[in-house]
């Protein structure tokens, strides 16, 4: 097993904790802008839906993961405080007071603005109260035919105990009076819904009437509940939900580290608990005793005003056909590079291509791959896939091309959050088909986003490459904004080339032309070329930094931007989600500013620009700037050396998103974060400008 990379931090001191805001109380913070969105009454009604369920689902991961990790050190001791120094008890409770926040702010959403605004549209989720007559009947009988034969309730006695419960799973806590056929008093029953039962139903419209009708499962459940408990009177009926730990954890000495997952997959639905949401009707002595059960603390419990299951709204968006309640279709375009090109191969000798998604088309690359599986002269194909999303032809192809006799290497991360069972699933059908497939290296997930094809042209041979600052995933291509350049640039290929080998072969420490390398060279070279921007501001020449992530938390490289804005650097930082640098401090980060972007696509390119003395760089990459990404990932950030593209990255991902005067928020010393607003300049929104440059979509269609 080779040995993890000695990497260590270019700066040596310790890091002031008054220069440092708290990653986990900035990513609850992204929250509460997605729930903006929700509100902004000039969104349409169901992207607001589909904004709110965004949210729900957030902090659902959340808990899984960055709650569950604190807890867990905190009840071991083994938590130490982070760059802001604050411990992990304190951070907990800040955390809840936040979530409280959160949550509270989401149900008012729900009930306040979202509710009358669907209404207005003849849109309805039902309560119990709600129901006509005709309704109630329809929906007993669909409880009776649809509902009732998948259901074990469960009576809690010495002979029944407490059962384990899923995962998120929607339950239903009963109490009940009388007695049972042998004679035992009913106190206390569960009622789990099994996961193959919709949490929403739709009712038909002969029944519903005009308009599109729904009701939650839990209301249909708590209403007929004494359908399931014959001969008791029921005195209560409360809906709840666990979130429990999901971050798996395999140990660096396994011998297969694919069945080591798949054991551990077993058992993430029943891990430790972390969070008990619970309905606000709900006695506290039922609060008491799940409680107990679970084994948390009141400070784990979360009282939802409205349906525990929340996240379910956004199910309704694809089953409601209005158009004019959804943002405008638009048609990914063509790359102007590819179109009306009869082969790639052919255009990539003569020059790169840059795909900007989602308002430029991913077919493009699956096009490249078609191509290189369908060409004779095409002998290797090598591509790593991080999530490739359920449909994705990629793997199609690329089993095509073993079975067509190429040499096909895949790397596949097993341990990608929450997709850890796909891709088992996807490295088992490669390696039936003859592909050889790596589990990437133990104790460092691979991140980067590459795909490197080999192919013989004139007695020679030539690298084809893909990168990209997002996942080979078509259905997020179209929700997600990235980047990804084709080339053949030789050096480039041959960087590839080295990696994969590297990855494959677990070779040793490689040095590379183009491309930077984490866990090697990026951290080092993100310092590096921060610290010449400040040599550069010394001396009077020009200097000046911006970078867009998703995230920004490493410590070191934030004290290096710290000390460049002191010696004069100016920064502009465009961090989707938590940042833990404070812009403005006074003689400290005066020249750094920081904005978010949060609007109809995902954030998720991440780009890096140097002034250099007026021969700027620029490179693209799959890496944020934390410490994961840095230290512990397998990353690539590649540069952009064509002038033409690098002006047009630079314009599109940069300067655009600095001139957003609507969708963007700004970050102050404390934490907290502004809308911006147009004042006296026209408004001006960065997505929108890409959507009508890019894809030709109008504002007005």
């Amino acid at each position: 097993m080779p040995r993890r990379p000695a990497i260590q931090p270019v700066v040596n001191e310790a890091p002031k904790p008054e220069l440092f805001l708290s990653r986990e109380l900035g990513a609850l913070e992204f929250n509460f802008r997605v729930l903006a969105q929700a509100r902004d009454p000039s969104t349409p009604v169901l992207e607001r839906l589909r904004f709110l369920s965004i949210v729900a689902s957030n902090l659902d991961e959340f808990f899984e993961v960055r709650v569950a990790m604190l807890k867990h050190h905190h009840q071991f001791g083994s938590a130490a405080p982070g760059p802001d120094g604050v411990a992990s008890g304190e951070l907990l409770a800040h955390i809840r007071e936040r979530v409280l926040d959160l949550v509270g702010a989401q149900y008012a959403t729900w009930h306040d603005e979202l509710g009358p605004a669907l209404a207005a549209e003849n849109i309805h989720f039902l309560t119990r109260k709600q129901w006509t007559t005709r309704q109630r009947r329809w929906l007993q009988g669909y409880f009776e035919n649809e509902v009732l034969p998948v259901l074990s309730p469960l009576g809690l006695d010495p002979a029944h105990p407490f059962p384990r419960i899923l995962n998120k799973t929607l339950n239903i806590a009963v109490v009940l009076q009388g007695r049972d056929a042998f004679g035992h008093e009913g106190h206390m029953a569960l009622v789990r819904a099994p996961r193959s039962l919709p949490r929403i139903i739709r009712i038909p419209d002969e029944v519903g009437g005009t308009g599109d009708h729904y009701v939650f499962l839990a209301e249909l459940l708590q209403a007929f509940v004494d359908m399931m408990f014959p001969g008791f009177k029921v005195a209560g009926a409360y809906q709840f939900r666990v979130t429990r730990n999901s971050e798996l954890i395999v140990e660096e000495e396994v011998d297969n580290l694919a069945r080591a997952l798949t054991e551990e997959l077993l058992g993430r639905g029943y891990a430790r608990p972390v969070r008990l949401e619970i309905g606000n009707d709900c006695p506290q002595s039922i609060v008491s005793m799940l409680i107990s059960n679970f084994q948390l603390e009141e400070t784990d419990v979360y009282r939802c005003n409205g349906p525990v299951n929340i996240i379910r709204v956004g199910t309704v968006y694809d089953d409601i056909d209005r158009p004019d309640l959804k943002f405008p279709r638009f048609t990914p375009a063509i790359s102007p590079g590819l179109n009306g090109a009869k082969r790639i191969f052919d255009v990539l000798s003569q020059r790169d291509i840059l795909l900007h998604h989602p308002y430029e088309s991913f077919s493009a690359v699956v096009d490249l791959l078609r191509e290189a599986v369908q060409d004779p002269d095409v002998l290797a194909i090598k591509q790593t896939l991080y999530r490739a999303g359920k449909d994705t032809p990629l793997v199609d192809l690329l089993v095509e091309a073993a079975r067509k006799g190429k040499d096909v290497t895949v790397v596949i991360e097993l341990r990608a959050r929450f997709d850890e069972e796909a891709n088992i699933r996807f490295a088992t059908r490669l390696q039936e088909a003859g592909v050889q497939v790596v589990y990437g290296v133990v104790g460092f997930k691979t991140h980067a986003k590459m795909m490197l094809i080999v192919r013989r042209e004139n007695g020679h041979l030539r690298r084809y490459s893909h990168l990209s600052t997002g996942n080979y995933h078509q259905a997020n291509s179209r929700l997600y904004t990235d980047i990804g350049l084709m080339t053949a640039d030789p050096e480039i290929g041959e960087d590839l080339h080295k990696v994969f080998q590297q990855l494959s072969g677990l070779g040793p420490m490689i040095s590379l032309k183009r491309l930077l390398h984490s866990p090697f060279t990026l951290y080092k070279s993100i310092i590096e070329k921060i610290e010449r921007e400040a040599t550069h501001a010394r001396n009077g020449r020009p200097a000046r930094i911006v970078a867009k992530l998703n995230a920004l938390n490493e410590a070191h490289v934030i004290e290096a931007l710290y000390a460049a804005a002191q010696a004069g650097v100016d920064i502009d930082l465009i961090v989707r989600g938590a940042c833990t640098l404070r812009p403005g401090l006074p003689g400290i980060s005066e020249r750094i500013r920081v904005r978010s972007i949060v609007g109809r696509f995902l954030e998720h390119s991440r780009v890096y620009w140097f002034a250099n003395d007026g021969q700027p760089e620029i490179y693209c990459a799959s890496a944020d700037w934390m410490e994961r990404n840095l230290m512990r990932r397998i990353e690539i950030a590649f540069p952009i050396i064509d002038p033409q593209l690098a002006k047009r990255v630079h314009d599109e991902t940069l300067a655009n998103y600095l001139a957003d005067n609507t969708q963007a928020w700004l970050l102050d010393s404390d934490g907290h974060y502004e809308r911006a607003t147009p004042g006296a300049h026209a408004p001006y929104t960065a997505q929108q400008v890409l959507l009508e440059r890019l894809s030709g979509l109008n504002a007005s269609t």
